[in-house]
């Protein structure tokens, strides 16, 4: 199982009653970094909150004794972040001041991560796709913003301080438990609300497994760095997905893990690299009306070829936007985006489609590239390991 370390006591102060008789105790300033300083300024401009640069200012001091107990204090003030600056109002305007930048900036996530940060971000991503309708009309606007790379607790406190004082929440992926404690305990003492993503599913996965995480961040040095057979095998699906690209060499398409084929302009190429950058060797075959299909399509086994479609009216504003990037959009004239054509070309395909009954067809009109991949991967391990459920419909 996990084992968390406590959080050190020169970090974070542990809660002490109020003493009136003892004397003043000494004050100790941590001052937190101008980068903080640029990063909220940078989050505000574009949120488009007016800046108001004395309460910006991040000289801020945490008042904390010689024996890391807090001086006496009430307990709204249990820690006390504190304005370098000499400008002060009264508490009454100060406060309707940071409402009001609030109601006007949106609330604010830090997530904060040992590592690149990629899955705090997605995960943070994906939950604030179920408010889209509350962030789209902006009833309330979020400010996202990414803290890689933290691996002292110093710099792991400066930002969860600066959470405190702006209201942010925090949201974490640590994977030394340590660190995890020391912002589970910071949080809780500063009152900022905050998520561990990836503590609970690794003390999940430990406990499934009888094992005890390493407790290493992915990146670490502590962690074998040797270019192992996994690397290889996604370089060598990528080189090879490049130079299948757009129907090139097709007497190689048996050597190809997927094959996907669709109208110009149906996400092939892309889809396909991103695959290939997982480490699947990809081909793709463009299908063109009055021109024929190599016959190695129909010859590789058809459980790993994929078809594509498309919304015909999103296909001709796609062609369009590519016709003009080209330069042939004025005076040549060509029917590459003329509705007839795309229209012809995409029934063209379908029929091929029809002939076809093995090919899944994936409509890609409102979906994105990953949303794509999920699909084609799913059902490529599907077929691979003969575990595929009932298929309800033939287009995904």
């Amino acid at each position: 199982m996990i084992c968390s370390s406590s959080l050190s006591m020169s970090n974070i102060p542990p809660a002490s009653s109020e003493t009136s008789d003892e004397p003043q105790p000494q004050v100790r300033r941590i001052k937190t970094s101008p980068q903080l300083n640029r990063w909220s300024r940078a989050r505000s401009i574009r949120s488009g909150r007016k800046l108001d640069r004395s309460a910006l200012s991040f000289n801020t001091e945490l008042r904390i004794t010689k024996s890391g107990s807090p001086p006496a204090r009430s307990e709204e003030e249990q820690i006390e972040l504190t304005m370098s600056s000499p400008k002060r109002g009264n508490s009454r305007s100060s406060s309707s001041s940071e409402d009001e930048r609030e109601v006007n900036g949106g609330k604010s996530i830090f997530m904060v991560s040992d590592g690149t940060g990629w899955t705090a971000e997605h995960a943070v991503n994906a939950a604030l796709g179920q408010f889209d309708y509350c962030l789209v009309d902006r009833h309330c606007p979020v400010n996202t913003h990414l803290f890689s790379g933290i691996d002292d607790v110093d710099k792991l406190m400066e930002i969860i301080k600066q959470a405190a004082k702006e209201g942010a929440m925090v949201v974490y992926t640590l994977a030394e438990p340590s660190m995890a404690e020391s912002a589970k305990q910071a949080c809780q003492h500063w009152g900022v609300a905050s998520s561990d993503i990836l503590g609970p599913i690794t003390e999940a996965i430990a406990g499934h497994l009888g094992v005890s995480p390493s407790g290493l961040p992915r990146w670490a040095p502590e962690r074998e760095k040797t270019l192992g057979e996994e690397y290889f095998r996604r370089i060598e699906a990528i080189e090879f997905t490049i130079k299948q690209d757009d129907g090139a060499l097709p007497r190689n398409l048996h050597m190809a893990d997927i094959v996907l084929t669709g109208v110009s302009r149906s996400g092939k190429t892309p889809l396909s690299i991103y695959l290939a950058q997982k480490g699947y060797k990809v081909a793709n075959v463009p299908i063109v009306v009055n021109i024929d299909l190599p016959k190695t399509l129909f010859e590789v086994n058809p459980e790993k070829v994929f078809a594509l479609t498309i919304n015909p009216v999103v296909l001709q504003s796609i062609r369009r936007a590519r016709a003009k990037t080209l330069g042939f959009d004025g005076e040549l004239k060509t029917n590459y985006y003329d509705m007839d054509y795309v229209k012809e070309e995409l029934e063209y395909a379908g029929k091929i489609f029809a002939q076809n009954p093995v090919w899944p067809v994936i409509e890609v009109t409102s979906k994105a590239i990953e949303e794509t991949a999920v699909i084609v991967l799913r059902l490529y391990h599907d077929r691979k390991h003969r575990c595929s459920m009932p298929r309800i419909s033939k287009r995904y």
